[in-house]
């Protein structure tokens, strides 16, 4: 699998921005993937070092629209730790 298809999208919420300051990043990724999948998918596609990889899998909510139930999708998170040394992910442009 590519690195670009493991790595669906940043995590982008207030919890996940202040921990950017610990060089840990949130991303999206495809829940067959693995820790080592994700390290490598991370290190190739931004250039960086990972120090370390933890992986959730989060739970469908559920959800309501008038008399009409559902849930939302279930999705896998990964937390990526960077080496001290390092560069930082730019997610945003300034």
């Amino acid at each position: 699998m590519a690195a670009r298809d493991i790595i669906l999208r940043p995590v982008v919420t207030e919890q996940s921005m202040d921990q950017m300051d610990d060089k840990k990043y949130t991303f999206d990724v495809v829940p067959t993937a693995n820790k080592v999948a994700v390290r490598h998918a991370v290190e190739e596609i931004f250039g960086v070092q990972v120090k370390k990889v933890n992986i959730a899998n989060v739970k469908p909510k559920k959800k309501r629209v008038g008399q009409f139930v559902g849930k939302t999708k279930k999705r896998r998170k990964a937390v990526v730790t960077l080496t001290e040394d390092s560069k930082e992910i730019k997610l945003f442009e300034d």
